[in-house]
């Protein structure tokens, strides 16, 4: 409820079913908007329990937005991920243009998602635009079932109790990104001359990558106390291990400009003291 308050402080705010799509095509008349950003997914362990629903839900959202950027010449974001590679994509500084046949339902979608953005490019001039998003990090919004989503629940933990038990193994990689940058990312893409666009659907975006063990390390440079022990989760396991260990973005920074700001020592930091200031106001 709190999120809700702050959306609509922020300004004009509607609670919307994206699976209707008249729903969705009213607020864009009404509102006059120019460019859409759906960001509607059942993320990947939440994919893996219900597969169906996972398509039903990530394709049936993206396909409304689609349509309704063609018809009210709209502009539209959709972000894809780490998640649609597979186990036989390269490892290590994935390239931006390589096999990809990923193992989940989530992965799936996404991979379906950029052609689909691709072909309502080029079949009817929708300006589409993705990237592929690492696991995002962020103090304000909670996990929702995704793989990476450990890496924000450590810094949770680390706050509440001083030790957190892990359910990836202590030794997988994998690409993440602090959600200042993530939305920074999003809006430079948007405002990015199209002329220089090559790969619209989709860019390899990266910041940093890390394994547990590593940003266990970092917590305990501000809180020498915490401690980490694993129950592995064996879903996850198999997800994290099918995925990239890090990804080359050189196209992202070449033909826009992508950047990051922050690395994990920083974004440790502001992560600590935003959620200690958060749980101390609940």
């Amino acid at each position: 409820m709190r999120e809700c308050r702050t959306l609509a402080e922020d300004g004009p705010f509607e609670v919307l079913n994206a699976l209707d799509a008249t729903a969705m095509a009213s607020v864009v008349a009404r509102y006059r908007i120019d460019t859409i950003f759906n960001l509607v997914a059942l993320l990947s362990a939440v994919g893996e329990r219900n597969p169906q629903m996972a398509w039903n839900v990530n394709m049936g959202a993206l396909n409304n937005s689609l349509e309704v950027a063609r018809q009210h010449h709209c502009a539209l974001f959709t972000p894809s991920s780490i998640g649609a590679f597979g186990p036989s994509s390269p490892k290590d500084s994935t390239p931006q243009d390589t096999i990809m046949q990923p193992t989940t339902i989530y992965g799936i979608c996404k991979v379906t998602g950029e052609l689909l953005g691709n072909y309502y490019h080029h079949k009817y001039g929708v300006d589409t635009r993705s990237v592929r998003f690492p696991g995002i990090i962020s103090s304000v919004t909670l996990p929702g079932g995704g793989t990476t989503d450990y890496a924000v629940e450590i810094y949770y933990e680390a706050i509440r109790s001083g030790r957190f038990t892990c359910p990836v193994p202590s030794d997988v990689y994998m690409d993440m990104i602090y959600m200042p940058d993530a939305l920074r990312a999003c809006v430079e893409l948007m405002e990015a001359d199209p002329a220089t666009l090559i790969h619209r659907n989709s860019f390899n975006l990266a910041s940093m990558s890390f394994t547990p063990e590593i940003i266990c390390a970092e917590i305990k440079k501000r809180l020498p106390a915490f401690t980490m022990d694993y129950n592995v989760d064996p879903v996850k396991k198999e997800i994290a291990e099918s995925w990239p260990n890090s990804l080359d973005d050189t196209c992202a920074r070449e033909e826009w400009g992508w950047k990051p700001e922050w690395d994990l020592s920083r974004m440790t930091d502001d992560m600590l003291e935003h959620i200690r200031m958060k749980l101390a106001a609940e």
